[in-house]
């Protein structure tokens, strides 16, 4: 598996397998998010909490499955290792972070919707808390394109396991 993920990319870029994967299913991930809120809005609320649990979770395994490794090889140390540039890896660090709190936020919402939190920590003002969610998902994976575009489009010599 992990030679696949390092295999050059399909979508033209200079980014690896597991780069595209990410970009792709970071926007599958806004797209359900979105048709959650839609299904939310046209009151379908048990295909809604099912679109948004679906989303949350899926958003959930991409972080840890192909964000999280990443980011501690290449953007965390503070030599810079792979020699990004600095506004790449200031645009990445600020992705992260926007990314971690929206994951964060956006999987309590979902335990509570799935009445999965003790009493203490349910809330009242569910709209609120899910409008918030939804706007930290939204602007993580816009800020994640941005990254996608200045780690791999037109640089010849992106970061690398190889």
């Amino acid at each position: 598996m992990t030679d696949l993920l390092h295999q050059p990319g399909f979508l033209g870029t200079s980014a690896n397998w597991a780069a595209d994967v990410t970009l792709l299913l970071s926007a599958l991930v806004a797209l359900l998010l979105t048709a959650g809120v839609v299904l939310a809005v046209r009151g379908q609320y048990r295909a809604h909490r099912w679109f948004q649990t679906g989303a949350a979770t899926l958003n959930a395994v991409l972080v840890l499955w192909l964000m999280v490794l990443p980011f501690r090889d290449f953007v965390a140390p503070p030599d810079n290792p792979a020699g990004l540039p600095l506004s790449a890896v200031a645009t990445t660090r600020i992705h992260a972070a926007v990314g971690a709190t929206a994951l964060i936020f956006g999987l309590f919402v979902t335990l509570r919707a799935n009445k999965l939190m003790p009493g203490f920590l349910r809330f009242k003002n569910y709209k609120a808390f899910m409008r918030v969610a939804y706007t930290l998902y939204m602007l993580a994976t816009l800020i994640g394109l941005f990254v996608y575009i200045t780690w791999f489009v037109g640089n010849p010599n992106p970061p690398s396991y190889q």
